[in-house]
């Protein structure tokens, strides 16, 4: 398995977001972790990116123990966060912001093919190159998160909430995309609000509730699950 968590704990002071769960998602697959607002999925990459401790528990990475690990020395180890929210810096060029996911690295000759990565996946990008990220549409700047992140060659991409605020067809866009991502050889863990996307492109899934796992599956078993559909996909 790429990554293994088991059975982690995480508290913000005395409210328990995270109670022992337990997931694992192994090299090429797409694993999508889907919950009401408030579930944990937010804090559960949070852990996993190591912006957040864990107080029990373990999570490992490539076979490695990287639970006590500095968040900026995940990166390097091939973890890679897209956030919640974009997270982009606003002042700066579209390269720059793209620039600044690829701040581990030393060979030029490489992060200037995967810029060039990045504009293939996203053209849009290539034409707002020397624009500042905060004059950037929504969806843009969504690309924009992803396409930084995307610029430390990760082994493992977390993407949270990829799709958050977006219109129904660049949502669309946006989950091709994911979906070419992860046919080029990145495996990618996604936190999704939309359900119906994220299961319908998943390879598995888990099913977070008040920080507990409490189903899990194959996307396509959990998209025609009745409970999951009651839940979150607005049918019976």
């Amino acid at each position: 398995m790429l990554l293994e968590l088991e059975n982690v704990s995480l508290a913000y002071g005395r409210i328990q977001a995270l109670h022992g769960i337990s997931l694992s998602v192994a090299q090429g697959e797409i694993v999508a972790l889907i919950g009401a607002n408030g579930a944990g999925k937010s804090t559960t990459m949070r852990a996993i990116s190591g912006l957040r401790p864990v107080s029990e528990g373990s999570i490992r990475f490539d076979g490695q123990d990287i639970s006590k690990l500095r968040a900026d020395l995940r990166v390097i180890r091939g973890v890679s966060q897209s956030p919640e929210g974009r997270g982009i810096f606003p002042g700066m060029s579209v390269r720059e912001n793209l620039e600044m996911g690829a701040y581990t690295r030393k060979n030029r000759a490489e992060i200037d093919e995967d810029l060039q990565r990045v504009f293939t996946l996203f053209p849009r990008m290539r034409e707002r190159e020397k624009q500042s990220g905060g004059t950037l549409s929504g969806g843009e700047q969504q690309m924009l998160a992803v396409g930084r992140a995307l610029m430390s060659r990760p082994k493992l991409l977390l993407l949270d909430e990829p799709s958050m605020g977006l219109a129904p067809m660049l949502i669309q866009q946006i989950f091709d995309i994911i979906v070419e991502i992860n046919q080029q050889g990145t495996t990618v863990l996604l936190v999704e609000q939309n359900a119906q996307q994220a299961l319908s492109r998943a390879h598995r899934a888990y099913v977070l509730e008040t920080g507990r796992i409490v189903k899990e599956g194959t996307g396509a078993e959990l998209l025609h699950d009745p409970a999951v559909k009651d839940a979150y996909l607005g049918v019976a």
